[in-house]
């Protein structure tokens, strides 16, 4: 069966994604995820370059925040939370990007990169007073949560479904957006 183009370099990504989700990116290697693909690894190459590359192009990701409405910034924020669990819940590059940022320098900037140029914005406009504490500290709760539930799935957090979560998380995240 013959791929197109876009079908090949999607089916790349997918086995990507996948590859440095388990793996991280240190133990992901192109004969791995080319293998993963069904093809050779050579057009793993053709279509990414490198390592680095496949990578940079699987984590890519928006963390799709909503735009706050000036009039009512305490009824946005309270969305915050359910938005973070469906965007790690619906996201594998998320989750690859996480687990990688561990151990990976670059994937480490990448996180940050991604937070510094989609999470401060919005914080600024909710609170500019102080917006990049606030953003590194909804980056602590965001993050954290991730890493406990996603990838080293702590199991009391694990065992919490989504409306006890989002009720733990809620209140901390309003304070560091809004104030007490």
């Amino acid at each position: 069966m013959r791929r197109s183009s876009a079908e090949t370099k999607a089916v790349i990504l997918a086995a990507a994604r996948q590859r440095f989700a388990e793996s991280g990116f240190e133990r992901a290697t192109i004969r791995a995820i080319a293998a993963d693909a069904n093809i050779d690894p050579s057009m793993v190459m053709r279509y990414f370059g490198s390592k680095d590359q496949l990578f940079a192009a699987a984590s890519d990701l928006d963390l799709q925040i909503p735009i706050c409405p000036t009039s009512n910034a305490i009824s946005w924020v309270s969305a915050w939370s359910p938005h973070f669990l469906n965007r790690w819940e619906g996201d594998e590059a998320l989750i690859v990007l996480l687990r990688s940022s561990t151990t990976n320098p670059e994937a480490a900037q990448r996180m940050r990169g991604i937070f510094a140029g989609q999470l401060l914005p919005a914080v600024a406009k909710i609170n500019p007073d102080a917006s990049a504490r606030r953003a590194g500290l909804v980056a602590t709760q965001v993050l954290g949560m991730a890493l406990c539930r996603y990838v080293l799935q702590v199991p009391p957090v694990v065992g919490m479904s989504r409306d006890e979560l989002i009720a733990w998380l809620g209140p901390t995240v309003q304070r560091y957006l809004v104030g007490a």
